[in-house]
């Protein structure tokens, strides 16, 4: 059996340079207004999203399509923390809808400049109830199905073990917190995270992002009141990384939880303590202790 060579006809576009990036985002904008115009929605509205994108984008000092989660939890739980609460999710509403738009629209061409896949960076988590998969594995697992890719990457699909006593924590609030919703576990794409607005059917929403930010930040200045700043979505992110490292789970193990595609990235979220050297000395001598045990018999 031989091999075909197969060449794609189609062309190879070079990445856009800076003038021809600054003019494109020029045009985008300008077509979300008037998509937004079309829609019915009125002057005032249309011009109030745009000055929030402008504020957002003044303050990114890049095009809002190469935002990272990150950047998000920076922006809304630090930059904006003085802000009244009613102009960040103006704000946050303001960027998801200018996303949403991207994504129709020019989600190729973008691709096609940058390289980059277009996904908004304050999504909420997209967890439905039919993803907790109890009975899988050892125990349990949970289908993130819309995880963060890194750079712009696109989704990044995992199954995430419900270790450290996660799967209990869900049955709690499955059965004490989400069934006070009233919602049918029966229904389609029944969300995991649900909202006390209503769907146009009466069935619950789906939880924005804003209201888990907002908790976060209240558990924060609750429970931790020296980091009530500190604490955001993103740095959870690096401290299960780190706490599963000292808690003796291995890199590769983390990097497959995280979602990562390169170990690389993993490292980067694992924070060890200054004694980590020291700590890792003694665990040593004390296996090599361990060992040496039946030769003294």
């Amino acid at each position: 059996m031989t091999l075909a060579v197969v060449r794609d006809l189609r062309d190879v576009r070079a990445l856009a340079g800076p003038d021809e990036l600054e003019a494109f985002e020029t045009d985008v904008l300008a077509g979300f207004t008037l998509a937004r115009a079309a829609a019915g929605l009125s002057d005032g509205t249309v011009s109030s999203d745009v000055i929030h994108l402008e504020q957002v984008r003044a303050w990114f000092g890049r095009p809002l399509w190469e935002m990272e989660p990150p950047d998000a939890d920076e922006y809304f739980g630090k930059a904006l923390r003085a802000t009244a609460r009613g102009t960040r999710l103006s704000r946050a509403q303001a960027l998801k809808t200018y996303f949403l738009f991207l994504e129709l629209r020019h989600k190729v061409e973008i691709h096609q400049m940058t390289g980059r896949v277009v996904e908004c960076p304050i999504e909420a988590c997209k967890l439905d109830l039919a993803d907790v998969k109890w009975d899988l594995g050892l125990f349990g697992k949970l289908h993130v199905r819309h995880g963060k890719g890194a750079r712009g990457s696109g989704h990044r699909e995992r199954m995430v073990p419900l270790i450290n006593n996660a799967g209990a924590t869900l049955r709690w609030f499955v059965e004490d917190v989400w069934a006070q919703f009233g919602d049918d576990y029966a229904r389609p794409a029944v969300p995991l995270l649900p909202s006390e607005r209503k769907n146009a059917d009466g069935s619950p929403a789906r939880v924005g992002d804003a209201a888990l930010r907002a908790a976060l930040k209240e558990a924060a200045r609750t429970h931790l009141p020296d980091w009530p700043d500190v604490v955001t979505p993103h740095v959870l992110r690096h401290f299960c990384a780190s706490g599963l490292y000292l808690a003796g789970m291995d890199l590769i193990a983390i990097q497959a939880t995280l979602g990562h595609a390169w170990i690389a990235t993993t490292m980067n979220y694992v924070h060890v303590p200054g004694t980590h050297v020291e700590d890792a000395w003694i665990a040593g001598q004390q296996r090599a202790a361990e060992r040496l045990k039946g030769l003294r018999k």
